[in-house]
């Protein structure tokens, strides 16, 4: 089975791509609803957090504060790197377990969506990379879009703690460029998952 590894900066429009695979039929692996499942209450991420930050990242209603848990990863290196390290392997193994149930149902290639691919290491479970790429002032418009309670300066700290999007593109088999129309996006990521079914058939 062929590994497909989806990436890119935040902001930059990986969810837009996987959506159009998804449309395509791809099957897709997504790292951040794997964590979201294991950060509802009783989940092993959501165990971890309770136990790193204690009870004050919990909303009224008992589940996790995402927006004050990310506040205090993106504010602190440290804390940031404690917390990949006990977070991720979690959410991997997870994955883990859901590509080898797609091999056993017998797909020809799957999508392995992952905000930090190649800083986590996950691109050595893969075939290929690709990466979807904007401009920086792009991104920089978009993120703030996307969450207007934050700050410029809080949306260029979280840009500059991911790898750089220049150094993800170097090292990508496949760059999507995401700064024109969505419908151009869509339809290139259309275009490559066709092509790549057809090579392997």
């Amino acid at each position: 089975m062929y590994v497909i590894g989806l990436t890119g900066g935040i902001a930059c429009g990986k969810s837009t791509v996987s959506e159009a695979l998804r449309r395509e039929g791809a099957a897709i692996v997504d790292a951040d609803a794997i964590a979201h499942e294991l950060s509802r209450p009783g989940g092993a991420v959501y165990d971890f957090y309770v136990r790193e930050f204690g009870g004050d990242i919990l909303a009224a209603d008992g589940t996790l504060d995402r927006g004050e848990i990310a506040r205090r990863v993106f504010a602190d290196p440290h804390v940031r790197d404690r917390v990949n390290a006990r977070v991720h392997p979690l959410i991997r193994a997870a994955a883990t377990d859901k590509i080898a149930d797609l091999r056993a149902e017998g797909h020809a290639a799957i999508v392995l969506d992952v905000p930090l691919l190649f800083e986590a290491g996950w691109h050595r479970m893969t075939d290929e990379s690709w990466v979807v790429s904007v401009p920086k002032d792009v991104q920089l418009a978009r993120l703030m879009a996307r969450d207007t309670a934050m700050s410029e300066a809080e949306a260029r700290a979280r840009i500059a703690a991911q790898m750089p999007l220049a150094e993800k593109c170097a090292l990508a088999d496949v760059v999507i460029d995401n700064g024109g129309a969505r419908t151009d996006t869509e339809r290139r990521a259309a275009e490559l998952w066709r092509q790549r079914l057809a090579s392997l058939s």
